[in-house]
């Protein structure tokens, strides 16, 4: 008998039973703790499982359930504090000969201090919150400057989203791999390592694209980092799932980082390597079964390939959080090899009090250019409408050179996209399908417009047109083709190259599966206007395209032109969140790059600089407020 404490959604209706915890905010519903222990009392449940994140490594609510004889599925509180605290939890790693990466192991008292020992331990160093996780309250520091803003911004974050300011100090490994192991033990000291995560794609040091097994280790690497991940549970007295990870440097040489005495969000790419249920194994180990499997029976079977699917706009640092409510929802299930882990469906919406995820993807294949292959055509097959989404930058990623031979680190999207995240550049031949595509979807539209119920709509129309010549504008691009047709067959003539796109045009589907030139191709209509304006999700990213006739092309060059606005003389919010202070007031002076404010959203504070030197003309926003996307905050003169 399932319960969940959980409000809406996906869960609530696989649930038996559900208790509402509270209202959105987090501090008075999953954070607060009187309010789940209420809910636990009132359904008379045996046992909690925690999920992910919030309470999940909060070893007061372990306490309380233990207190009321409940069983917490997850760790003691023992472990839960020494694993929970880096502090702590390194100098039990050092003990248990664990390697460990050079650092300071008390707490940093203030900025001058903080300066003082990444001075004695060289930089660059990593400045973090003690009781922190989630790549929150975490800053990458090169120079005395940067130490003290990543001091006190990290403190900020830790203290809102963990209620522990207590920062640390350790020399920061330049270009590492993060690859993390998972761990399985019993409360009879037994204890497994099932391979290893490769974690290495992230923004902000939050991952992005995970897979298992790792291209990167060999046998011996992977039990070495296996055997020392079983060593550290062992010395906490770990029973439950758990997660050591590891950043590992171009030489194979790996340091332990922290661990997560929690399920963690990726952990469906090892369960589809070893058949084995981590949540069921969690249940059993709280009930207080004897582990089943012997480390030999901990196979490798295939590889598996998680992309985390966010509400989130890539084109601005690589995922600031969107949010709107969920129009059209499809997950691509219908494809064989797939899972998806979602929380929403049709109509949810994504708020600005919660993680922005939308789901998990896992394509799972026996190799691991099986299960890429599978990723791709399940991100085309994938229909989110309402939000902005990830889908554009993961279906790069996986395509990309570097990640499909496995040259990848925890620096890969700054690398690979120095200026930020543009999209898919189209080649030639791709761009003469995707106009020719356009076009083709055009035709079929007109055609479709002139019929009803099958018959044409007027009886004295002439015969159908088999051949038209249109105008198709992509990019700041003006393009004539010609389109001649036979059945749902269109050749498309493109600067003298022709392009055959077939399929079957159903124009109410939110899929458009055709064939161009003999490939198939999965792509989405996202935009249909009368104006001719198409909007094409190919490949992952969103194109915009206006398809006119030879005479409306004419007539639109005699239409004025709307005056673009100049961005350097404001400041809008590049993201919804709430607004934690407000730095320059009107008739202030600044510089280019000085900071005006600082949002927080989903718990990250991100600084809000001026684009150029200027006098603030006006403010329109104060420390406390809630801003949308694009709302305006600062004017400049």
């Amino acid at each position: 008998h399932i319960r969940v404490t959980l409000c809406r959604h996906v869960h609530v209706k696989m649930a038996d039973e559900a208790v509402c915890v509270g209202p959105a905010p987090t501090s008075k519903s999953y954070l607060n703790m009187d309010a789940i222990m209420n809910a636990v009392k009132q359904t008379g449940a045996q046992a909690v499982h925690p999920g992910y994140g919030f309470l999940s490594e909060n070893k007061e609510f372990a306490k309380r359930l233990a207190a009321e004889g409940v069983t917490f599925i997850g760790p003691d509180t023992h472990a839960i504090q020494a694993m929970g605290d880096k502090i702590e939890s390194k100098l039990i790693a050092k003990a248990a000969k664990v390697n460990t990466i050079p650092g300071f192991d008390g707490v940093v008292k203030d900025a001058e201090e903080a300066v003082k020992i990444a001075g004695e331990i060289g930089y660059p160093v990593m400045i973090k919150a003690s009781a922190g996780g989630g790549g929150k309250g975490m800053r990458i520091s090169w120079n005395d400057e940067e130490t003290r803003e990543g001091f006190r911004f990290s403190s900020q974050e830790a203290a809102s989203s963990f209620g522990d300011d207590r920062l640390l100090i350790e020399k920061f490994i330049d270009n590492p791999r993060h690859i993390e192991i998972q761990v399985l033990a019993d409360k009879h000291g037994n204890a497994l390592w099932l391979n290893e995560r490769e974690c290495s794609i992230q923004r902000r040091n939050q991952k992005v694209v995970e897979e298992a097994p790792s291209t990167f280790l060999d046998p011996d690497t992977r039990r070495a980092m296996g055997e020392q991940a079983v060593s550290l549970a062992k010395a906490v007295k770990y029973s439950s799932a758990g997660t050591v990870e590891f950043l590992v440097d171009s030489q194979k040489n790996f340091y332990f980082l922290e661990m997560n005495t929690r399920l963690q969000v990726e952990h469906p790419i090892t369960e589809c390597i070893t058949g084995l249920d981590l949540v069921h194994q969690m249940i059993r180990i709280a009930k207080g079964y004897k582990l089943q499997q012997k480390q030999s029976d901990i196979p490798i079977n295939g590889w598996a390939i998680e992309s985390r699917v966010y509400a989130e706009d890539p084109y601005k640092s690589f995922g600031l959080p969107s949010i709107g409510r969920l129009s059209q929802y499809q997950e691509p299930l219908n494809l064989p090899n797939v899972r998806v882990d979602s929380g929403i469906q049709e109509g949810s919406d994504i708020s600005i009090y919660y993680d922005p995820m939308i789901s998990k993807l896992v394509t799972y294949g026996k190799t691991r250019e099986e299960a890429l292959k599978k990723m791709e055509e399940a991100l085309d097959n994938y229909v989110i409408r309402g939000v902005t989404h990830n889908i554009p930058l993961l279906r790069e990623i996986i395509v990309h050179p570097r990640f499909v031979s496995g040259d990848i680190s925890t620096k890969f999207l700054p690398e690979v996209y120095p200026d930020g995240f543009k999209g898919h550049m189209l080649t030639a031949g791709e761009r003469r399908e995707l106009l020719a595509t356009a076009a083709a979807l055009y035709v079929a539209a007109q055609l479709r417009s002139q019929k009803f119920l099958g018959d044409l709509r007027v009886s004295i129309v002439p015969a159908e047109s088999r051949q038209w010549e249109l105008c198709v504008e992509l990019d700041k691009g003006v393009h004539m083709l010609g389109v001649s047709r036979a059945g749902n067959n269109y050749t498309v003539e493109i600067d003298g190259e022709k392009v055959e796109v077939s399929g079957e045009w159903n124009l109410a589907s939110a899929l458009l599966p055709i064939t161009i030139n003999g490939k198939h191709r999965n792509l989405q209509c996202l935009l249909r206007t009368a104006a001719g304006e198409i909007t094409l999700q190919y490949l992952g990213t969103s194109f915009k395209l206006r398809v006119l006739s030879k005479l409306a092309a004419y007539l639109s060059k005699h239409m004025p032109e709307k005056i673009p606005e100049d961005t350097s003389s404001i400041l809008r919010s590049p993201m919804p969140g709430s607004v934690v202070a407000v730095s320059v007031k009107p008739g202030d002076n600044v510089a280019e790059g000085q900071e005006i404010c600082v949002i927080e959203a989903m718990k990250m504070q991100n600084s809000m600089t001026a684009a150029k030197t200027a006098k603030v003309k006006s403010v329109h926003c104060k420390a406390g407020d809630t801003v949308g996307e694009g709302d305006l905050l600062v004017e400049l003169e």
